[in-house]
């Protein structure tokens, strides 16, 4: 990726953050983090990976509500990128800090099943 590249995906990153926080209420659908930002070369295709903390229910739920909510994300995007196109967006669900957690739980199951060393 070029600089341009990386620097345009931290600020999309940022305004896409900004406005996620706006229009939810994490009372309503949980904690919402945008984890990634990868554009195309092109700058014309953001690809927006989110991460969304509660149960699997919640998360489908949440996620529709973010695609349902697209087009405005998007608004708010060509109000604030000085660009001469505003990225069409796609959104991904991020589901690596739930495999990072359940590895941390089996790792702590295992740790706390083998027999402790005496000191």
């Amino acid at each position: 990726m070029s600089v341009r590249t990386e620097r345009v995906a931290s600020l999309v990153k940022e305004i896409l953050s900004e406005s996620i926080q706006r229009r939810f209420r994490m009372e309503e659908v949980g904690l919402i983090t945008v984890t990634e930002v990868r554009m195309s070369p092109d700058l014309k295709i953001a690809k927006a990976y989110i991460s969304i903390f509660g149960n699997a229910d919640k998360k489908q739920q949440t996620f529709a509500r973010i695609e349902g909510e697209k087009p405005g994300m998007r608004s708010d995007l060509g109000r604030n990128l000085n660009l001469k196109f505003t990225p069409s967006l796609s959104f991904y669900l991020d589901e690596s800090l739930d495999h990072a957690m359940r590895i941390e739980d089996l790792l702590n199951k295992i740790h706390k099943d083998s027999p402790g060393e005496d000191k």
